[in-house]
């Protein structure tokens, strides 16, 4: 046992050596390390709004951003990789419509530029090094168990299927919004495939699958990519 002499040295050695470890981390972290994990060369003009527009609408009220924030809503440190800027966009245009009756964010009514500069301040934040926080999605191939990987689709996907699994699934993997899309392509034809893509409401009124900004060439991509799922 130690005396109350030997106790309180110990105390004392103890405390000015951790204390000098943590000062020298930080020190070393911020003198070393700070700007390259924070690639702080790609803090942009664009980058820097979005930034005061996620302070200025308080966004940390409701979700969180490298650890810090609200648990209201989803974390946001790495929506750019788990989403993409398109998916984003639209979100912001109307946050109820891609999850009808479930998202509660208030529509800001943010404009063209507003929302680039959000979508450069999520694109910053999720390229940190933050050494592995938060963990990374499972990214596992959505199709990997569907038959039509036989065709390697995989490589073929549309560019904007992202857009698709934010809501739908396949193979087990993606969005449970909406209906899973194994085997759409065996109970409906092209034809109807992109009608009900390019304006779902001329074919079920109260339909809540939004009006996505689709090309007649992404929106073939994906109706062929359809035609497939057996």
């Amino acid at each position: 046992m130690l005396s109350k002499n030997q106790a309180r040295i110990f105390f004392l050695v103890g405390t000015i050596l951790f204390s000098g470890v943590f000062f020298y981390m930080s020190y070393d972290t911020i003198a070393n390390h700070k700007d390259k994990q924070t690639n702080a060369q790609n803090i942009t003009a664009e980058v820097i709004e979005g930034k005061h527009l996620f302070d200025n609408y308080n966004c940390m009220g409701c979700h969180t951003i490298m650890g810090e924030g609200a648990y209201y809503a989803p974390e946001l440190t790495k929506v750019y990789d788990r989403r993409g800027p398109e998916w984003i966009k639209i979100f912001l245009d109307d946050p109820q419509a891609m999850f009808p009756g479930e998202r509660k964010m208030t529509d800001y009514n943010f404009t063209d530029k507003e929302k680039e500069h959000l979508i450069a301040f999520f694109k910053w934040i999720g390229e940190m090094d933050l050494n592995g926080f938060p963990a990374e999605p499972d990214k596992a191939n959505f199709v990997a168990s569907n038959s039509a990987s036989d065709n390697n689709l995989e490589r073929d996907l549309p560019a904007k299927w992202a857009l698709c699994i934010a809501c739908h699934s396949v193979g087990g993997s993606g969005g449970q919004v909406g209906p899973a899309l194994d085997g759409v392509g065996s109970k409906f034809d092209e034809v109807f495939l992109a009608k009900w893509i390019s304006d779902p409401q001329t074919i079920k009124k109260d339909s809540k699958m939004p009006k996505l900004p689709l090309t007649s060439v992404e929106q073939n991509e994906i109706v062929e990519y359809l035609t497939t799922l057996k």
